[in-house]
Parts: C-alpha cells; structure tokens; sequence
C-alpha cells in the first residue's frame, strides 16, 4: 500500500530539483517579455462552471473535461483552457471598456486525454489575451511577441506558422458543398493527406478553379509567394480578404525584422469552429507537437455579453522544456546561494551572519549540524541544491568559508567577514 502511494496516476507527474527551478525560471523570463509588451496579470479559478468550456463557446469537447458536482449539484469542470476564463472576466470587469485590454496568466489546464495517445492530463501554460483591437497591426504585434518569448527562452531555431481560417471557409462559400463534404475536406486537409483530398474532391462537381484549389493545397505552405498562389486560386471576396489581411501581417513583422522565423500554412485549420481570423503555431526541433498555438477568436466574447475582437496565445512549458532539453541549449538554473552551518553552541553568530546575507537579498539556507553527519557530507549536499558558498562556523570567532565554483576554502575571522562587502 505503501509503495502505491507514491507513484502518481497516469497522465501526471512530479516536477522537482532543478528541472522544477528550470521551469520556474523559464516562466519568470516569459513573463518579463508579456510585462514588457504591456500586459497586466490575471488570476481566474482552477475549476468554473461547465458552461463556461463548453462546445458552444468553442473549447475542449465534454469527454476531455475532468468533472465534479458541487453541494448545489452544479457541474464543475477543471480548467481545461484559459481563453474562455479570460474572456468570461473581460465581459465581467472590462463590460464598457473599448480601448485594447490586454492581460496574461500563467497556470495549469487539465484534460482528460485517452492514455495510449502518451499527452499529458496536465499542462502548465503562460500566454495572453489583446481584446478590443481588430487591427492586423495587432496580428502582428502578437506573433512579434511570441517570437521575442521563444528567443527569451534561448531557442535560435524555430518557426511559427501563419494560416488563416477565412480562407478555406471563403473557398467553401464558393464551393458551395453541404456540412458533410466540407468537414471531410477539412479533416483531409488537417491530416496533410492531399493525395487523399485530390482524390475526394474529384468526385465532387466543384467550380473548375476551386477543384485546382483543393487539388493544390500543398502549394499552400511556404513562403510569401504562397499570397500569390492562393490568389490564383479563388475569386470569392471573403477568401481573398482573409489573403490580404495576412499580407498586411507578414509586411508588419518584416518591419519588427522577425519574418525569417514566419511560414505561411494556409491549410491550418485547428480550432476551425473557434478561431475567426488569423491562427498561428509554433515549432522546433525535440518535440513533435506546437510549443504554442493562438490565433483571434472575434465571437467568442460575444458568448458572454461583450462583442470584442481578440487574439491571444498559449505557451506550452512542459513542451518547451522537452525542445530545450533535446537541444541542450537550456541553462542550469542559476547557483545562487548560500549554505551556513553551525554547531548548536555557535547559533547566535550563526543567526547573525544568515540575517546580514539575506539582507543582502542573497539566498541563504542555515543548518545547524548534527553530530550524525560530517562536513564533508554537508559540502556533497550543497553541491546537489546548486550552492555557491558555504560558511562553517569553527568557533564562535572563526569561519571556514568555501567556494564551491572556485574550489577554495579559507578561514576568516568572523567579524571581518561581516565587515566585508557581499
């Protein structure tokens, strides 16, 4: 019994030691660029009403929903995605706001995923929302701020991926096909099977330059010249809007020098029911799935009684972690603290020296020795938790002092020490 209480249920798992300081520090360094971009802080629950996530509003499908009643037998859900909190809390507290709201979070979401599929049932995530600003002006300043955030986290090799989800509706409109054809296309073209796709839509009676649209969508993904194509393919209106807007897009980052690092992928087309305009993913080497997703969502507000434009994005940790970890470009938390040990008759001295450290805003860990346990085993536990230097009270007026980057150990008097600039 024992030994099952401390394994973990599938899907989850522990974050300690230095990965966990690795992850904290990753998050403190993204959450630096969102404050740096303007955005203000925002808590909303772990778990809300279930209407809140529902399909209506776009998000994460019933099934995946981890569940639970309240006393009034109100049904509750974990949090399986952040958007639809936060724009529960714009359409609360920002009701009669017109000008931009931008604000960020950090935190984790729960889904309940099927196990064999190898996803975790938690996620801890950082990202934004910008409400009240339908510009592609803000499209952009958007994906400029996902670049700054994945060079933040020192990765030099990545690519984030533009689409437009107007575009494959406006080719619909133009196909006029029903429901049925139109997701079968949809889910063709999400699973990159264009020979599949030329084959489906061949037996469709399509208008002549559509047919070669979707036989072509393969000639969707890559450069800007990939405007032009998509141009040649359509004459209906909404489609070549949805084309110009992401023109206006790439021309913008060109200005912040950031379109070496944009694809344009004209066949994304994940959350289709929930994204209006323009959506967004980004990729590097060490994992196989986006390390962030985002894209503008104009209805959802309207959901729940505010109609505003927004985008926003999510920053997946626990992915970003695995790329940076593949790429051995993560850096070592910093070895930044301290490590005072003293037998129990030198406990005053010692208390003074860790308050004078601490005051000094260095971190400092104080340890009264035990006679179980000798000095050089202290010495082995400060180079497991990343310590810098130890201060090993010999008497009440002399100090060992050994540094454990430089390799050297000296004895000091103590009152010099305290004399001594830190």
């Amino acid at each position: 019994m024992k030994e099952t209480l401390l394994h973990t249920p599938e899907g989850v798992r522990d974050v300690y030691g230095d990965e966990c300081r690795r992850k904290n520090q990753l998050l403190r360094d993204i959450h630096h660029v969102l404050h740096l971009y303007s955005y203000h802080d925002i808590e909303t629950p772990s778990f809300e009403y279930f209407n809140i996530f529902n399909m209506e509003k776009g998000s994460a499908h019933s099934n995946e929903m981890y569940k639970f009643f309240d006393r009034e037998n109100n049904t509750l859900v974990l949090r399986p995605d952040f958007t639809p909190s936060v724009a529960r809390c714009v359409a609360k507290y920002y009701a009669d706001e017109e000008l931009p709201v931008r604000l960020c979070y950090q935190g984790k979401t729960f889904k309940n995923t099927l196990q064999h599929q190898g996803k975790p049932s938690i996620t801890t995530e950082i990202g934004c929302e910008l409400v009240n600003d339908d510009s592609s002006a803000a499209d952009a300043e958007m994906l400029s701020c996902v670049i700054d955030i994945l060079r933040a986290s020192r990765l030099t090799e990545f690519q984030i991926a533009i689409g437009e989800v107007d575009f494959f509706k406006g080719l619909m409109e133009e196909a006029g096909v029903s429901i049925e054809e139109e997701n079968e296309i949809r889910d063709l073209i999400q699973a990159r099977n264009f020979f599949g796709l030329s084959e489906y839509v061949d037996n469709l009676e399509l208008p002549e330059h559509t047919l070669q649209a979707l036989s072509g969508f393969d000639r969707l993904i890559g450069g800007p010249e990939t405007f032009d194509i998509a141009e040649e393919y359509t004459e209906n209106r909404r489609a070549l809007e949805a084309v110009e807007r992401l023109r206006k897009v790439y021309s913008a980052l060109q200005l912040y020098g950031y379109d070496k690092y944009i694809s344009i992928d004209l066949g994304m087309l994940n959350g289709y029911d929930y994204y209006t305009g323009i959506v967004f993913s980004g990729y590097t080497y060490g994992t196989g799935d986006a390390i962030v997703r985002g894209g503008r969502y104009n209805d959802l507000m309207q959901q729940f009684g505010k109609d505003a434009p927004s985008i926003g994005f999510a920053v997946d940790i626990d992915a970003l972690m695995t790329s940076l970890n593949h790429q051995q470009i993560l850096p070592l938390s910093p070895i930044d603290r301290t490590l005072v040990i003293y037998p129990v008759e030198y406990q005053e001295p010692a208390v003074t020296l860790a308050k004078r450290l601490r005051n000094a805003d260095i971190k400092t860990e104080l340890i009264r020795k035990s006679t179980r346990h000798a000095l050089t085993e202290y010495l082995a536990y400060a180079d497991r938790n990343r310590v810098y230097k130890v201060f090993y009270f010999l008497s009440e007026t002399k100090i060992l002092v050994s540094d454990r980057l430089a390799k050297e150990e000296k004895e000091m008097n103590f009152a010099d020490l305290m004399e001594e600039e830190l």
